[in-house]
């Protein structure tokens, strides 16, 4: 194999390992950007990591590793790296959705074009907040600098360690539980207000204490959030560089 195609078969296998945080990992999947305008960014950024890390890259020998071989190790990392902060923002959307529920908004779940699934109203609003955190406070050049990290720990064709799957599950166990801090405040406002329409259905049995409540519950979500939001923007930051800790754990 010529110099240029090893190169280029390096460039593409790199591309394996970014790929996976670029395509399926929010924030990123929270902007409609083309899919080509995806494929050039990674192929780009895949050119940069194997001009960055020659020894790592093209100096590896790949006939001896196997291609298929070394394609599968760098999609492991590429997902391995991209699930913290799948993780991350799949608890900051479990917490919205939770709220939807108790506050009625779950009638009225919001499609969201990027995934072509049905999101929570709340939890899409708590997601582009986190978004709005990762990209306002350096989360992509620390994630250009966790994927530069990974190669010197972790070359082309290698695999990762065996700490690597106890890591993120000890993570996930914890992003969860530390979400629910972001919405801690609405969902014991509402619990207390089911709490009161529940007291009420006792003592005032002919009122309509459902409907009465889905409007309460309502009112008092729309009020509460933008003090949630507010409040949550250091949780949010904590969350994103706890994510970004693990990555760099991970390899």
């Amino acid at each position: 194999m010529s110099g240029i195609e090893h190169l280029l078969v390096a460039v593409l296998l790199v591309s394996l390992r970014i790929v996976p945080t670029l395509a399926f990992s929010p924030p990123f999947t929270l902007m409609r950007v083309p899919a080509q305008v995806r494929l050039i960014l990674c192929l780009g950024l895949s050119a940069w990591m194997v001009s960055g890390h020659p020894a790592q890259t093209t100096g590896v020998d790949l006939d001896r590793i196997g291609y298929l071989s070394a394609a599968l190790s760098e999609l492991a990392i590429g997902i391995a790296l991209a699930l913290p902060l799948q993780l991350a923002f799949a608890a900051v959307l479990t917490v919205g959705r939770s709220i939807d529920l108790q506050a009625g908004y779950a009638f009225a779940m919001v499609a969201d074009p990027s995934s072509r699934t049905q999101m929570p109203l709340i939890g899409m609003i708590l997601a582009y907040a986190a978004g709005a955190v990762f990209f306002s406070t350096g989360g992509p050049s620390d994630l250009l600098a966790i994927w530069s990290l990974s190669f010197d720990h972790v070359p082309l064709g290698a695999a990762l360690a065996s700490e690597a799957l106890p890591t993120i599950a000890a993570y996930a166990g914890t992003v969860f539980v530390m979400a629910f801090g972001g919405g801690g405040l609405i969902l014991l406002v509402l619990f207390m207000i089911d709490s009161a329409i529940a007291l009420m259905s006792r003592t005032l049995p002919q009122m309509n204490v459902l409907f009465l409540g889905f409007q309460v519950k309502a009112v008092a979500t729309l009020v509460l959030l933008p003090v949630a939001l507010a409040g949550s923007a250091a949780l949010f930051l904590r969350l994103l560089r706890f994510a970004l800790d693990t990555m760099v754990e991970v390899v």
